[in-house]
């Protein structure tokens, strides 16, 4: 073997341990899990909430989510223009999430680059009647048109549908950063739910979700509920329970 072919073997031996050293990046998955569920409560298709007079049951809940992304730890803001390539997306959205009552079920996964994360962003969407970029959207969910959240069930054995227009940003920081690296690879975060907690008044009592429509008595109160009522957090083993990760 020659001079120039063993200076090449070892290049190419050196080029190769140098980069085993380095972390490749890895992948984060986000499920979305219902309190109730994560506390054992609930059958899967619906839960059943009571405040001791009155009984609500949810058989469906529909929410409408744009821009589900992680901010690295560096990052400012992810809403600046142009996007910071390091901020990761979940989904751009507009995207229809159907919540998973009386279970944890695990939506999406992405590749991420190493470094740490410490915030995860979405956005509540209300679809718009007009809006090109929600002409798809519109095509194949036309129920959803001028709402962002859909919820039924029956309400102390009645019948309810309920619709609202929220369209918010949230934002979640992190108990502590999510980091990706050589020895973590791969890990989960949770976007838990508290479905119980939506339909109630200020004291604390069930109210009827109907009232909650446009223009009801608690559409403002049952809004607040909703953005209230969600937790996000690193959980590796995607069981929708975050004490084991403390």
């Amino acid at each position: 073997m020659n001079r120039v072919s063993l200076l090449a073997i070892s290049a190419a031996a050196i080029l190769t341990a140098a980069c085993s050293t380095e972390p490749q990046g890895g992948q984060v998955s986000l499920t979305m899990a219902s309190t109730m569920a994560v506390n054992g409560g609930g059958t899967p298709g619906s839960e059943t909430y009571t405040d001791g007079t009155n009984t609500l049951t949810l058989t469906s809940v529909e929410m409408v989510l744009r821009e589900i992304e992680l901010k690295p730890v560096e990052i400012a803001d992810c809403d600046a223009i142009p996007e910071p390539t390091e901020c990761r997306d979940f989904e751009v959205g507009p995207v229809l999430i159907s919540v998973p009552l009386g279970a944890v079920v695990r939506e999406f996964s992405i590749a991420i680059d190493p470094g740490s994360y410490n915030e995860l962003e979405f956005e509540f969407h209300m679809i718009s009647s007009s809006d090109p970029a929600d002409d798809a959207f519109r095509t194949a969910h036309p129920n959803m048109v001028d709402k962002s959240i859909r919820a039924s069930g029956t309400f102390n054995g009645q019948a309810f549908l309920f619709d609202s227009d929220l369209d918010v940003e949230q934002e979640f920081n992190l108990a502590s950063p999510m980091v990706i690296d050589e020895n973590t690879l791969n890990t989960n975060l949770t976007l838990r739910i508290g479905l119980s907690l939506w339909f109630r008044d200020q004291a604390g009592m069930l109210v009827d979700p109907n009232e909650g429509n446009k223009g009801g008595q608690y559409e403002s109160i049952i809004k607040e509920n909703i953005k209230q009522s969600i937790e996000a957090f690193e959980d590796r083993d995607g069981d929708g329970d975050d004490l084991d990760e403390i």
